[in-house]
């Protein structure tokens, strides 16, 4: 599956508007702490990749799992951009100049009480990373085109505070990409037409 990046372009949101969410499974009626995940499109020669980063296992939120660099509204940011640009530049030390924005993605509300504005870019290389050690366990990159492809997209179910959840994850070699990242890739496919909204 070839990737056309003028097409991602056109099907993202020029600003996020509010009312135009994400639900996750099981997070309706929590109380909401905003947040923004930076979704970095890598511009390599042999296709585009997704930059990706494994949480450390003793974190309070979402521990040891695949996550967008991102997380919470400081009160020093100025829009989910600031947010998604400042977090990442702290977890993985990827400096913005290589970053051009593009576009957003719906928020993304999550069984765990956030509300995430998805910030899409593409990241243009050379560039050096410095993971947080407190933070990121490793950075990876996954093909874009795997991850935008609805057969790698499975359905799985989980027992989550007395109800069964279910959810879609992608599998990449030993990673196992679930929960909010998978929701906003699932998110992103829908925009492109590939699956069904």
């Amino acid at each position: 599956m070839s990737v056309d990046l003028e097409k991602i372009r056109n099907c993202l949101l020029a600003e996020p508007l509010d009312g135009h969410f994400v639900q996750e499974e099981g997070g309706e009626g929590l109380p909401l702490t905003p947040a923004a995940v930076l979704f970095p499109i890598v511009l390599r020669e042999g296709g585009e990749t997704v930059l990706l980063t494994q949480r450390t296992a003793h974190l309070r939120d979402h521990a040891g799992q695949i996550s967008f660099p991102g997380g919470r509204v400081e009160d020093v940011d100025l829009s989910p951009i600031h947010t998604a640009l400042r977090e990442t530049q702290e977890e993985i030390g990827l400096a913005g100049e290589h970053i051009e924005v593009i576009g957003f993605l719906p928020e993304y509300r999550t069984g765990t009480g956030f509300r995430v504005t998805p910030v899409v870019a593409l990241v243009r290389p050379p560039f050096e990373l410095t993971p947080d050690q407190f933070e990121v366990a490793e950075v990876f990159e996954v093909p874009l085109a795997f991850l935008l492809n609805p057969e790698n997209h499975k359905r799985h179910s989980l027992h989550h505070r007395g109800a069964l959840r279910h959810f879609f994850a992608m599998p990449y070699g030993d990673y196992f990409i679930w929960g909010a990242t998978a929701g906003m890739i699932r998110s992103l496919t829908e925009r492109l037409g590939v699956l069904p909204a």
